[in-house]
């Protein structure tokens, strides 16, 4: 059993097919799918997924590049929305500064009313971060100061510090088709570093399609690509890497039934 931590099924690459989609997925053996929330304004067509879904979770949040877009979203906001029976986590939010869509202000205080929503709930933070790695690890000592709360460094493209900073502050760290990649030896050699129990993969679909789909429209049902080169990195076999990144996951995301995942 594998398990997509983060993928985008409200997107409009899916629109014409999303049910052949979480087909292709379960037949791969991926029993859970968490879609993301990117903005809050739009969490209704996300949560129209998950009710039509079984095997489909989500988020609730706003991804830093809405940042500006989303200000007058408030933590308590974050907080009435989570008690949908379907939304095991809070985000994604973050900073990004590659792309710098919203001021750098308005991404980090957005980021950190995600972090209190976290905090408050329980629900784990899903992270967005990019070319940001020093302001990320300033905020994430500077909130876990202030009360622990549980995250995870979703699609991680980033330093070896940022890694190491996460885990040491009780986060997470996901990886993507990224890992796939010819050129991504430093990130491969990060991954096969870090704490075993701290490891989960996602496809962050429609994007990042791994080797060997790379270029092409990314699904759930190909983690089970990133999920294999995780293994061959750590050095275990793929059965292995699949039982530790899916208990790792349910570990995380505790809102949701392990149980009832096995039964489906």
């Amino acid at each position: 059993m594998l398990v997509d931590s983060h993928c985008h099924l409200d997107f409009p690459d899916f629109a014409e097919e999303r049910a052949a989609i979480v087909a292709r997925a379960k037949a791969a053996g991926i029993s859970r799918m968490v879609t993301i929330s990117t903005r809050v304004k739009r969490f209704q067509q996300v949560i129209e997924i998950t009710e039509t879904f079984d095997e489909v979770y989500c988020s609730v949040g706003t991804h830093p590049h809405n940042a500006a877009e989303e200000l007058d979203v408030t933590t308590a906001d974050l907080v009435r929305l989570s008690t949908h029976p379907k939304v095991v986590a809070i985000g994604e939010a973050g900073l990004d500064y590659f792309y710098d869509k919203a001021p750098r202000d308005a991404q980090a205080q957005g980021f950190r009313a995600h972090i209190a929503a976290a905090r408050e709930t329980g629900l784990p933070l899903v992270i967005h971060s990019r070319d940001a790695d020093n302001d990320m690890t300033a905020i994430l000592e500077d909130e876990t100061g202030k009360g622990a709360f549980p995250f995870i460094l979703h699609c991680f493209s980033s330093g070896r510090r940022l890694a190491e900073v996460g885990v040491s502050l009780g986060g997470y760290v996901s990886f993507s088709g990224i890992l796939t990649f010819k050129n991504s030896i430093e990130l491969r050699a990060i991954a096969a570093d870090l704490p075993r129990d701290r490891l989960l993969v996602e496809t962050d679909a429609p994007y990042l399609a791994p080797v060997p789909f790379r270029g092409k429209r990314n699904e759930p049902a190909y983690v089970a690509q990133t999920a294999k080169v995780l293994a061959e990195t750590i050095g275990v076999s793929e059965a292995e890497i699949a039982a530790v990144t899916t208990d790792n996951f349910f570990q995380l995301f505790g809102k949701m039934s392990r149980q009832q995942a096995l039964e489906t």
